[in-house]
């Protein structure tokens, strides 16, 4: 059948939707008759034609029910009045509103009664038909606020989402839940809604002298208390609560049991109570007592003590059965069930004085007043070895008789037991003479069943009305045991109707609802009947002695004692002044307040006015909220509407003083779309307008004489304007000629336009709310050429890529020679005046090239003399590098530095611009170099080598750039000035491929070349300044700080060859460490990449060392110690190549292990293998090749083992393992030993096991350890806790799976009994194994969640434990 879709995107048959075109009504059927169903939705497109009879019929379908066994109501009538079943009434004359709009009905149970499931298999209707117009069922989430944790899990006909929202439905109060603290609000409620508790807590007063109230838990549940039956809201908070138990905010993250919690809050409470009337509270109300005996069935004697209880703990399945009690009372006569004590159970008895048959027992001699009873749902299921939860079936009784399960013997006087319990426990023993003959009476009496004689029966009858409890508390947990939910059922007193509190909700409920928390499975429908209906079920049950003079009821609040009512008027009070203050917030304008203050710069604060104070009131406000006062006078300020994200002042407030403020923000608001700007002018100035509809335009003058950007001139100017009309009012604001003026827009990064077009208006060039524009009029020829050739072009994209770097250089730098050097080649300290700059000079591609072959020249030297004792020739190593070579000319590096000394001007804020070009190149697709540049780019290039730019810094000037023409410059500090720019080798020798060792990781780009050795960038002049920085830190006075101005564009090589004559070593030689705002330092190690990651006032430091070259890597060795405490010692940071052997790695480490480490070792006793953290794993064979066979990464880690015997691993099909021996008898584990197999046989290892340790290998059992190295477990677990003689043949599989080397077996002698140790030896080795334990960190928790023990601090908070983990 064709389907067409209708609304709310169902589909219907067309056929249907064709039919007479008559209206549709869209019905939306809630299900609440189930938990599992109360978040369904049946949604029915229906025509309005439709009868209520033929609806009823549709649902039924839909729903898999029998047809007249539910009823259908509106969802949103209070009465629940059910549609009739068997009207022909069409829809549309029922009150149902065709047209798309939703009309929600609810399915409820029918007289009480739950609906009756269709017979289909399926449950639901079949998916034909015409009945599938209407949509299927569709199941949605849980809301979260309508029935949060395990609400929906009870319903009733009456239910709606309503009665949890509002308060005034059953005027009780909820608790907010903190986080998972709904198992506290459930036993709160169960407290508060218990008249004796309620009551007597009431009654003890609070003496703040005494105690802090914040402390005070009494107090505090005092507080809640009033709280609860007086406050207005729909919950209240407990964190005060919670706070007076001494807990943080991450208790209210631990979830815990509900009977824990009410025994450590009892426990608490008569701590706090001692000393007061209240001091055994909680004994009258909770405390009974039982007997717990033991009786001869030979001559009648009975052992016995007396236990107190304050819950009784009810088993829902015995250990091993597989069938559950079905009743309270079945589990309490369970309860009371005598064993046998006979076979090897025997017990000994005082009379007899030999072990005899016996039955042991519990009877109870007291009932409290409040009876509690704890279901025990939570259990270990041994064979998953995991916490369960039972879900089996466990009616309760609403009256429970408790008489049946009462001693009957002390029974004539159960209030005043001969035997006193002192709390602790009493002993005695009884025994009368008409019991030595006759047993079987009083077995029925132990096993709790009623004497046939009449006289006992009357002892059993008579005190049963006095015995009868009535049920007024259920605490349900919804889920499993690895989580869930808590609520309470409870009947209140005041109207005997019973009320679901679930945190902050709280709401009718009825029998039925009581019902359904029997557990088990309701036998409803659907898929996940049997998996989650069960899962909601009653976990503690409290029941009240019926006894009308002990019964009794709510104080109310005319009876409240005089301390209860001053408190319940300060709560009152309090809870006024919130509502106050929340009333001021909910009207109070709260917006981001910006302010260009005189002295502190901009600075951001967040102003709070009301919405009725006007601006001229908001504006005072602001004015001393940004301390203006001495500064500058409030006439003198106003407020203005801006956005700080484009930095744009949107329109001023002219005439609108009296103006309130939230008419004027357009109203009150949690967030703004704007901000406002306390703005400041001079006396003698006068505040200029802003309409609305300006633009705000940042003009930055250009002077391409001096290199200088002056700082921004702000304009406002019209969308509509165009660019002569824009030229005007530049020209006006800047004196400037409007005639050659030249104005470029920077658009965003990378951006930047020439307005040029006269007619063209600002919209149509892309201006918006802020801008910024660079301006250039001057009567120079730079106008003429192409803008991306022109000086201007070249000065903005390098003032929008350069960053300014602080460069920390290292302490003990040879710096001074630099500088000496530098000197003596511009001539002496740098006073004496510089001859002209326009000299003799070499072409720029003889500079470079002469640069090369010395460059050349000197990496042959220092391989030489790293291998050899340096000739004649060659120059010393005490010299520095660059000091070898001469300057070509004095006058081209005189012209450097007075460029550089130009460029100083360029001190304002860079904004990152990016472009570059080259005038070297006529190929404008090269104008941009490429920002990936490869790592031989650089080192290919004549700028990058280590040479070439001390030979450049001091011959090519970079008015190559800008023909600057300057006079002598004496510079700060006697530190140059430094400008070095880099140059692309010439076209002519483009074909010259020559590679150089490079300091750069392996990143996958190895040349800049590609494979006919044209050069992959063209020529770019990357700009690079230096100039001193004088540190204020006394104690770095050791240290010299350079502020560098560098294009961000350079490569990391370039910029370390830009830094050797600063550092006095060549780029090989020293590192580049990032320092980040936490001063953590990571070194810098990609010379490829460009420093665009870098920005403004980045620090970098240097420190001396060998940089890598290409395909190699830094490796942390550290020193394997199985047999010490710390096995894991750090030796030496050395260098691995791509390509090396482990066996060459060797010889190059051990030198350096001599030197640094004193440690003298011989290659054949020493070996490599894979770290990772700490553990040991593959052995490193020599022959293996690093990036071959053994994978290599930046920062590795290695492990070097010294062996006591020449390597015993030669081929990878060996097996190295770790081996110790337990010795129980002496409770110690031996040192580690290891083995090397040939294979990965079992046989073998207990083989080579037996023959090292002459255990008899029938005797031999071994384990693997578990965890990380070394695999630590406690001695007194060892024995017992691993898996000893694993029935495997090979080591690699299943449950060893040891593949790899460095896996630790233990082993031991099965015939070798453990030690027999005394309590308190075992308690002395247990503290010792812990302590041990605890320092190596070794101990590894198996549990997947640990739990937290539940703790009520009665000192306020939790003492810090110094041993705890």
């Amino acid at each position: 059948m064709e389907m067409v879709p209708s609304q709310e995107n169902q589909f219907v048959p067309k056929e249907i939707q064709n039919a007479a075109e008559e209206p549709r009504v869209l019905c939306i059927i809630q299900d609440i008759t189930s938990a599992k169903t109360v978040n369904e939705r049946l949604t029915l497109n229906l025509p309005a034609s439709t009868t209520l009879s033929k609806l009823y019929e549709d649902v039924a379908h839909k729903a898999g029910y029998v047809k007249a066994t539910f009823d259908l109501a509106w969802g949103n009538s209070p009465d629940m009045v059910p549609l009739d079943h068997s009207s022909e009434m069409p829809l549309s004359d029922s009150g149902f509103e065709p047209g798309g709009k939703r009309n929600f009905l609810q399915l409820t149970d029918k007289d009480g009664e739950q609906p009756q499931i269709a017979s289909d298999e399926s449950g639901t209707a079949d998916s034909s038909g015409l009945d599938d117009s209407s949509q299927e069922r569709i199941i949605g989430p849980l809301p979260r606020d309508g029935t949060a944790g395990c609400s929906g899990d009870y319903s009733s006909p009456s239910y709606s989402y309503s009665s949890i929202l509002n308060k005034s439905d059953t005027g009780y109060v909820g608790l907010v839940n903190q986080a998972m603290t709904c198992y506290l609000n459930s036993l709160l409620q169960t407290l508060f809604m218990t008249p004796e508790f309620r009551n007597a807590l009431y009654n003890w007063e609070f003496e703040e002298t005494e105690e802090d109230p914040v402390t005070s838990i009494p107090y505090q549940l005092q507080r809640l208390f009033v709280l609860l039956q007086t406050s207005k809201k729909r919950a209240i908070e407990t964190t005060d609560v919670t706070r007076s138990f001494g807990w943080d905010s991450s208790e209210a993250w631990q979830q815990h049991d509900v009977q824990e919690l009410c025994r450590v809050m009892f426990d608490a409470l008569e701590q706090k109570w001692k000393q007061t009337e209240q001091a055994d509270l909680i004994n009258q109300l909770y405390q009974g007592k039982l007997k717990d005996y033991v009786r001869c069935l030979e001559c009648g004697y009975e052992s016995w003590r007396i236990d107190t209880y304050l819950d009784i703990p009810l088993v829902i399945r015995p250990f091993g059965a597989s069938q559950a009690y079905g009743s309270v009372e079945e589990a309490l006569q369970a309860f009371i069930q005598p064993e046998t004590l006979d076979g090897p159970n025997q017990y000994f008895c005082e009379r007899c004085k030999k072990k005899c048959d016996a039955r042991k027992g519990l009877r109870f001699l007291h009932l409290p007043y409040l009876l509690t009873l704890q279901l025990k749902r939570f259990d270990f299921d041994y064979t998953t070895m995991h916490r369960i939860k039972l879900n089996d079936r466990m009616t309760f009784p609403d009256e429970l008789d408790m008489s049946p399960f009462m001693d009957v013997e002390d029974e004539k006087s159960p209030q005043t037991e001969s035997c006193t319990d002192s709390g602790a426990e009493n002993e005695g023993s009884c025994h009368s003479d008409q019991m030595s003959n006759d047993f079987s009476t009083d077995d029925c009496v132990d096993e709790g069943i009623c004497l046939d004689s009449t006289g006992s029966t009357e002892r059993v009858l008579k005190p049963k009305s006095l015995l009868t409890f009535e049920l007024f508390s259920v605490m349900v947990h919804s889920g499993s045991a690895a989580g869930g939910h808590y609520y309470a059922c409870i009947k209140s007193y005041s109207d005997g109707q019973w009320y679901s509190f679930n945190d902050q909700h709280v709401s009718k409920i009825t029998q039925d609802d009581i019902r359904k928390t029997h557990g088990g499975s309701s036998g409803s429908r659907g898929y996940y009947s049997s998996a989650f209906a069960s899962s909601t079920n009653a976990y503690m049950l409290i029941y009240r002695l019926k006894d009308p003079s002990r019964n009794a009821k709510y104080l109310s609040a005319e009876d409240f004692p005089e301390h209860i009512k001053s408190l319940v008027q300060k709560e009152k009070e309090s809870e006024e002044q919130e509502k106050r203050q929340r009333e001021i917030e909910r009207n109070t304008c709260k917006i981001k307040l910006f302010c260009m203050h005189p002295v502190k710069m901009m600075m951001e604060s967040k102003l709070e006015v009301h919405k009725d104070k006007t601006l001229k009131e908001a504006t005072e406000m602001a004015y001393k909220l940004m301390e203006l006062e001495d500064l500058v006078s409030l006439d003198c300020c106003r407020l203005v509407k801006y956005d700080e994200f484009h930095e744009y002042l949107e329109r001023s407030y002219e005439g609108e003083e009296d103006t309130p403020m939230g008419l004027l923000l357009g109203g009150v608001k949690s967030s703004y779309m704007f901000d406002l700007l306390l703005e400041t002018r001079k006396p003698e100035q006068a505040f200029q307008p802003y309409k609305p509809g300006e633009v705000m335009v940042k003009v930055h003058v250009v002077d391409l004489k001096s290199e200088n950007i002056a700082s921004p001139v702000s304009v406002r100017a019209y969308l509509n304007q165009t660019i002569t009309e824009f030229k005007q009012l530049i020209a006006q604001a800047t004196g400037l000629s409007a005639e050659s003026m030249r104005v470029v827009l920077e658009r965003c990064y990378n951006d930047l336009r020439l307005l040029y077009v006269p007619n063209k208006t600002l919209k149509a060039e892309g201006f918006f709310r802020s801008n910024k524009v660079f301006v250039e009029s001057s009567e120079s020829t730079d106008h003429q050429v192409a803008f991306t050739d022109s000086v201007l072009w070249k000065l903005l994209d390098r003032h929008g890529n350069t960053i300014r770097l602080l460069v920390l250089l290292p302490e003990q730098s040879p710096g001074t020679l630099a500088n000496r050097t530098l000197c003596q080649n511009v001539g002496g300290d740098c006073d004496v005046p510089l001859e002209g700059s326009n000299g003799n000079r070499k072409s720029v591609d003889a500079i470079l090239e002469e640069s090369t072959e010395k460059l050349k020249n000197l990496s042959l030297q220092q391989q030489q003399q790293q291998g050899s004792s340096p000739s004649d020739s060659q120059k010393s190593s005490e010299t520095s590098d660059f000091e070898h070579i001469e300057s070509p000319t004095q006058e081209d590096s005189n012209s450097s530095l007075c460029v550089a000394a130009d460029n100083r001007e360029l001190e304002n804020r860079i904004r990152a611009t990016a472009g570059g070009s080259s005038s070297a190149s006529s190929d404008p697709e090269n104008h941009f170099a490429c920002e990936e540049r490869s790592d031989s780019e650089v080192n290919n290039d004549r700028s990058t080598s280590s040479v070439d730019s001390d030979i450049l810094s001091s011959s090519h000037s970079s008015d190559t750039l800008c023909n600057a023409d300057s006079g002598p410059l004496q510079l700060a500090n006697g530190l140059d000035s430094h400008s070095i720019t880099s140059s692309r080798r010439s076209k002519a020798h483009e074909g010259k491929k020559e590679t150089w060792d490079t300091a750069e990781e392996d990143s996958g780009t190895d040349s800049e070349y590609d494979d006919n050795g044209k050069s992959k960038a063209e020529a770019q002049y990357l700009y690079f300044r230096s100039e001193p920085f004088s540190q204020d830190d006394s104690s770095s006075e050791a240290h010299k700080c350079l502020v560098v101005h560098v294009d961000k564009r350079i490569t990391l090589a370039a910029f370390k060859q830009n830094l050797e004559p600063y550092v006095g070593v060549t780029s090989t030689q020293f590192k580049v460490f990032r320092v980040y705002a936490n001063n953590q330092e990571f070194e810098s190690v990609r010379l490829n990449e460009t420093l665009s990651s870098f920005s403004d006032d980045n620090k970098i430091t240097i420190r001396l060392g060998r940089a890598l070259k290409k395909g190699e890597y830094r490796v942390k060795v550290y020193q394997l110690l199985v047999n010490e405490p710390e096995p894991c010692k750090f030796l030496v940071d050395t260098v691995f190549a791509k390509g090396m052997t482990v066996r060459q790695s060797k010889e190059e480490l051990l030198p350096q292990l001599k030197e640094q480490c004193k440690l003298d070792l011989s290659i054949d006793r020493v070996r490599l293998r894979k770290k990772t953290w700490k553990n040991p794993g593959t052995v490193f064979l020599d022959y293996h090749v690093y990036e071959e066979d053994i994978s290599i990464s930046s920062n590795w880690e290695v492990f070097l083992e010294v062996l006591n015997e020449p390597e015993k691993m030669k081929s990878m099909s060996q097996l190295a393992v770790l081996t110790r021996r337990w010795r129980p008898a002496a409770m110690k584990l031996g040192p580690f030993q290891e083995v090397i197999l040939e294979s990965s046989s079992v046989e073998e290892l207990k083989e080579k096991l037996s023959e090292m340790s002459d255990v008899p290998l029938e005797s031999l059992e071994f384990a693997k350890g578990r965890g990380t190295f070394p695999c630590d477990i406690s001695v007194l677990e060892i024995h017992q806790d691993l898996d000893w003689n694993p029935k495997v043949s090979t080591l690699n599989v299943w449950p060893l799976y040891i593949c790899d080397d460095g896996a630790v077996v233990f082993y031991r002698d099965s015939t070798e009994e453990p030690m027999e140790l005394s309590e308190e030896a075992r308690n002395e080795l247990m503290k010792k194994e812990s302590s041990r334990l605890l320092k190596t960190g070794h101990r590894v928790s198996y549990s997947p969640r640990k739990e937290k023990a539940l703790k009520i601090y009665l000192d306020g908070g939790p003492a810090k434990d110094p041993v705890q983990d």
